[in-house]
């Protein structure tokens, strides 16, 4: 038996409700909120496909607005997904607007069935064209290929869309779930072949998304969210590769809580996690964005600092004393301090170790020559 329209869109409406109940088992309870914008969005066109189709027989102004609202609130999650996976998107007010208007217009215009079909049409297309835009340029890294296949299926959407759009506003064939059209069985097809290719581009990039943070979390020190021993390692080295091949000058530190034990002894450990804290938080903001700081162990930290000599690692450790003398008083009750070495990048150094080693040698002669202060190494 030949499928007609609306037996398609019933299948699409129920792939779609059984892809919303999917995801979230797949995806599992702890997701990001880019995941959970997707969840939204795919629920969304659900409840939207099922609203038009109920339509056809009952309160036919009221679920086609619905459906609309729900249709545009869906590109509108999709949108704010892309927002979280690829950094600031252009467009986004003019999207929230045309979300908004789309169905404002169709139900405001219902008793004009040319203005309500080619209004309603237009715009999604619109919509549909803007988050495919989205998909384009992102500010962080990430795949083109589930960016291409998830900009793909928006357009194709966006071209029936608009066809549907063109015939209702300026024919009298415009298809219905009762009058066979082959822009409608040709819409039909196409749009559950893009639900089922864009669902499989969400995920990707869901996924994406999680190895990401994996491989993050891997690198992070989970007490003071600076870069553990194997995040500096990795990223300093590829910064000291970087500095070494555009000949630009680098200065490498190595810096020590002084009397550490002292303070776990006589405050209790949580009192030298949080002093911990303290310190990772105010070396990253004396640091420069550029700068890498990590902790090395216990009370160990190090930092690089790229296109910087020797009088830019004075300056840090002046800012970086004051600031944690008078934080350290007024948050922990009672002063910290620290020794730090110094070693300046020179001509021909073989690698990080090297870098490292002559910082590290450096802040022992500061502890041997009594804490608290900086020592250079020649």
């Amino acid at each position: 038996m030949p499928l007609d329209f609306l037996t398609l869109m019933t299948v699409m409406a129920a792939n779609l409700f059984m892809i919303s109940a999917a995801l979230p088992l797949i995806m599992g309870r702890d997701v990001s909120r880019a995941a959970r914008h997707v969840q939204a969005s795919m629920l969304l066109q659900a409840v939207a496909w099922a609203a038009i189709i109920a339509s056809s027989t009952l309160w036919d102004q009221a679920l086609s607005t619905v459906s609309i609202a729900c249709n545009a609130a869906a590109q509108w999650m999709l949108y704010r997904a892309l927002e979280e996976w690829l950094g600031p998107r252009p467009l986004r007010r003019v999207l929230l607007v045309l979300v908004i208007a789309a169905p404002l217009g169709y139900t405001l215009g219902f008793g004009h069935y040319a203005w309500r079909v080619g209004w309603a049409n237009f715009l999604m297309a619109t919509i549909l064209c803007i988050v495919a835009r989205a998909t384009l340029a992102p500010v962080v890294e990430a795949n083109l290929r589930w960016r291409s296949l998830l900009m793909g299926c928006l357009l194709t959407s966006a071209a029936f869309t608009l066809a549907r759009g063109m015939l209702g506003a300026f024919t009298d064939q415009y298809p219905s779930f009762r009058t066979p059209h082959p822009v409608n069985l040709a819409a039909a097809v196409a749009t559950n072949v893009s639900l089922v290719l864009g669902t499989v581009a969400l995920l990707v990039a869901w996924r994406s998304e999680a190895e990401h943070k994996l491989r993050t979390l891997a690198m992070t020190d989970g007490l003071t969210g600076v870069l553990n021993r194997r995040g500096f390692t990795t990223q300093g080295s590829s910064l000291l590769a970087h500095a070494a091949r555009h000949q630009l000058p680098m200065t490498a530190m190595m810096l020590d809580l002084d009397h550490f034990k002292q303070v776990n002894d006589t405050h209790g450990h949580e009192a030298g996690d949080r002093a911990l804290q303290l310190f990772a938080r105010l070396l990253g903001d004396t640091c420069r964005s550029g700068d890498l700081v990590g902790r090395l162990g216990g009370e160990e930290f190090g930092v690089l600092l790229l296109h910087n000599s020797a009088p830019a690692g004075l300056a840090l450790d002046r800012r970086l004393r004051r600031r944690l003398h008078a934080a350290s008083v007024a948050e922990l009750g009672f002063a910290l301090d620290y020794s730090a070495g110094m070693a300046v990048l020179q001509p021909g150094e073989a690698g990080l170790a090297e870098l490292m080693a002559r910082a590290d040698g450096a802040l022992y002669a500061a502890k041997t020559a009594g804490r608290g202060r900086l020592v250079a190494a020649d």
